[in-house]
């Protein structure tokens, strides 16, 4: 059976579990959802969701427990939301561990503190979306000579959702909306792999 991988350390996590679960019922496939925090739980994954939190606290954990040698061995498709954004590019503007899976560079923070959150609708997958965003990065750049790389949405002329080959990073978060339009998205291209 495929499983996706809630990564249950830091933010959001709750949050993710209900909305992927939701999304597979609305979707009728049979996709096991599961918390994981160990690297030999998610080995067992074929999809990984980060959510947002503290990207150094989450990319140090991911780091000392191996998690990180787990998902590129093991070819494992993320989905990275906010802080998860910020861990699957290769740099950002500050020195902490990062998985290096996309040919991407995220600042970190750039729509202010936490007082500084809001809503905006924004467009994805040709539907408008009700973007929710917390602190959140955007995509300083890109590698646009990688034919694998696909901006999926902008906002204010910043790139807030990529993908490269079998990831997905963005800077809102997703799970805090009612809409299971991009979870399903990314349970999507998991079957798509299998």
């Amino acid at each position: 059976m495929v499983k996706i991988g809630i990564l249950n350390l830091q933010g959001a996590v709750s949050e993710h579990y209900d909305i992927t679960k939701k999304a597979v019922e609305n979707m009728g496939v049979d996709v096991d959802v599961e918390y994981v925090r160990y690297a030999d739980d998610v080995a067992d994954c074929d999809g990984l969701i980060i959510s947002g939190g503290e990207s150094t606290v989450i990319g140090k954990l991911i780091h000392k427990r191996g998690i990180d040698k787990v998902i590129k061995d093991n070819n494992i498709s993320v989905f990275g939301t906010c802080a998860g954004m910020v861990l699957l590019g290769k740099k950002t503007d500050f020195d902490q561990p990062l998985l290096g899976l996309m040919d991407i560079t995220v600042k970190r923070n750039t729509y202010g503190s936490q007082k500084d959150s809001f809503e905006s609708p924004i467009e994805i997958f040709g539907k408008e979306y009700m973007g929710v965003f917390i602190r959140a990065p955007v995509l300083e750049s890109y590698d646009e000579s990688k034919d694998d790389i696909e901006v999926l949405s902008t906002f204010d002329d910043e790139v807030i959702a990529i993908k490269q080959g079998q990831h997905i990073a963005i800077s809102f978060h997703p799970e805090l909306t009612e809409d299971t339009l991009i979870h399903e998205y990314f349970i999507r291209e998991v079957l798509n792999k299998q």
